[in-house]
């Protein structure tokens, strides 16, 4: 896999079934490794080691309503109410950040109502802060 501007981790691999496997430590089990997931492993391991966020309360594929649509937020980290906090959109390493990938973050914000948003592709991390009105942070919020 392609080397992220992300710290490294210590991560764990499995080939079964013709593919390549990673120990998800969020949901306690292989996943198949795309690029997708190398970033989002990643960031995960950024957030719990570097930024010290609780493991209890970050959520991975969690599954989200809008307008009757089920989708699923890639992280989720709540606060320690157990109200959504941010809500992170990881992307392959390849895939450039653009306005259509803030959108989709928006949009699976506007059920949750976190006050900050993530977009990641690995190479590039763009966090906003959405109350009272979208902003550019400089880096992720310390936890409460």
């Amino acid at each position: 896999m392609i080397k992220l501007n992300l710290p490294a981790f210590d991560y764990k691999l499995k080939k079964a079934d013709g593919k390549v496997w990673i120990f998800d430590g969020i949901r306690k089990k292989y996943v198949v490794l795309t690029p997708e997931e190398w970033v989002r492993q990643h960031f995960v391991q950024y957030m719990l080691n570097h930024l010290k966020y609780p493991k209890s309360l970050i959520k991975v594929e969690a599954p989200l309503s809008y307008n009757s649509l089920e989708k699923r937020a890639d992280v989720i980290v709540f606060d320690r109410e157990g109200k959504p906090w941010i809500v992170v959109e990881c992307k392959a390493p390849n895939i450039q950040l653009t306005q259509s990938v803030a959108m989709q973050v928006a949009t699976y914000n506007k059920s949750l109502q976190a006050p900050f948003v993530v977009i990641t592709n690995g190479m590039m991390v763009y966090c906003f802060a959405i109350q009272p009105e979208v902003k550019p942070q400089a880096e992720l919020p310390t936890f409460p």
